[in-house]
């Protein structure tokens, strides 16, 4: 196994803060949202270390033995959140034909049109493997993800959760709706964890 330079390891992932506008986004333009996990991610693209082993008997009597070469990253080698990162960003740009943003390159978008002809623009939001379409349609989105990838569960909808936030559409008073992003499953999980603590203490 040779040593890892940094240059190959980094990855971004989306914003706190470019979810947020996006759902902002969502909202004001009336747009639907889906999310979905994709499972065995990293495994779905090439490694970048260069890594060799000996098979062992779990390999099979045909390779047992014999050196190989890693050609999947593998979860936890240094180099394969940035190789999944890269593969899915390309896949992104190349088959489903949308633009990073400048601001956000884990923020993707493309331009389309409602079936009414009013144009609009729809977004794909990553981190690491989680994923957020905002569209008129999203369900035609996660299906091109679907043909290419495996979602968990083959499940996808409107998200409950992202990046540790509880996610939620509600109604205003004046009939429009808006997404609601909150912590507080996580205050209560901390609450429920110090309480007994100071308890002890006192």
């Amino acid at each position: 196994m040779t040593e890892t330079p940094s240059s190959i390891t980094y990855s971004s992932v989306v914003s706190r803060e470019s979810v947020k506008i996006a759902f902002l986004i969502a909202a004001l333009n009336d747009l639907d949202i889906m999310s979905c996990d994709i499972g065995n991610a990293y495994l779905n693209a090439p490694c970048r270390e260069k890594i060799w082993f000996v098979a062992g008997k779990e390999c099979g009597p045909d390779l047992e033995g014999k050196p190989c070469k890693l050609v999947r990253a593998l979860y936890g080698l240094k180099s394969s959140g940035a190789a999944w990162r890269a593969m899915f960003s390309h896949f992104i740009i190349n088959t489903l034909g949308f633009l990073p943003t400048r601001i956000d390159p884990d923020v993707y978008y493309r331009k389309n049109c409602r079936p009414n002809g009013e144009a609009y623009y729809e977004y794909v939001l990553v981190y690491v493997d989680d994923v957020l379409a905002i569209s008129h349609d999203p369900t035609t989105i996660m299906k091109g993800i679907g043909e290419h990838f495996t979602i968990k569960d083959d499940k996808y909808g409107e998200p409950t959760t992202y990046l540790g936030a509880n996610i939620e559409r509600i109604q205003l008073d004046d009939g429009s709706w808006a997404w609601s992003m909150t912590s507080e499953h996580y205050v209560k999980n901390l609450i429920e964890t110090v309480s007994p603590l100071l308890t002890h203490l006192n």
